[in-house]
């Protein structure tokens, strides 16, 4: 079952709403269960091909249905305003190809999502709020927000999954990332598509450094890359499964 709501973010954008969505596991309602959750971004593209941005989704309800899986999603639309979503969902500053510079806004997404909506989700739904309980996930510029919330936010999530993150942006290791204290048992699946380290220069060469660091600071690390994966949502709808398995739901 999926519930939908709008939702406003006035940090980022005022009184604009957005879609907010929460997956609920089958036989929810039919006792006193709780779950844990994972938090993801780009809700729209999560679980109906009719709300994607290119008209194929992950699936995910589909998926978490058939397998019985004892989780709650909580997900909400990006930013569709201009570049409303390479900046909300960037902890760093950097600068497009055809020149044009991003503020990261990414620290001020974070805040709003541990400080309102997390305590929101975990006061309307029968969650497992604490920190083992609570993962986060997400693709692409997605992807880097997972691995920035894991780093700078892990008194709030123990694990999660970065699929194809955009890790160009950065171009080098972040301060984020140099400056984080992974908690104990914190797990990280990433992966990249063997087709798109075409997409960004020295884009293999970060990947394993990235991998690297993670495994020397001591966190249970999952690195695959995807054999003929791409940069899209079919691709990642197949990764599915094997995330899932990797961070233990």
């Amino acid at each position: 079952m999926i519930k939908r709501w709008d939702i406003a973010i006035p940090q980022l954008t005022g009184g604009r709403t957005r879609k907010a969505y929460v997956y609920l596991p089958s036989g929810y309602g039919e006792s006193e269960e709780r779950y844990p959750v994972m938090y993801m971004f780009d809700g729209h593209n999560l679980f109906s091909d009719e709300e994607a941005t290119y008209g194929h989704s992950w699936r995910l309800a589909d998926y978490l249905d058939y397998t019985d899986t004892r989780l709650i999603v909580a997900a909400v639309e990006c930013n569709t305003d201009g570049n409303g979503r390479l900046e909300e969902y960037s902890p760093v500053n950097f600068t497009l190809p055809d020149g044009t510079f991003i503020r990261g806004r990414g620290k001020k997404y974070m805040e709003w999502l541990v400080k309102e909506f997390k305590p929101c989700i975990d006061a309307g739904f029968r969650t497992l709020p604490d920190r083992l309980n609570t993962a986060v996930g997400g693709s692409s510029m997605g992807g880097l927000m997972t691995l920035y919330a894991l780093a700078a936010y892990n008194r709030y999530f123990s694990r999660g999954a970065a699929l194809s993150p955009s890790l160009w942006v950065g171009g080098t290791l972040p301060s984020f990332l140099r400056t984080a204290r992974f908690g104990r048992g914190t797990q990280i699946y990433m992966d990249y598509g063997s087709r798109e380290f075409a997409n960004h220069e020295g884009q293999r060469a970060l990947f394993a450094r990235f991998t690297e660091d993670l495994i020397n600071r001591g966190v249970c690390v999952t690195s695959r890359i995807v054999p003929g994966g791409t940069h899209s949502e079919a691709s990642w709808e197949k990764q599915v499964p094997v995330f899932m398995a990797a961070l233990g739901f």
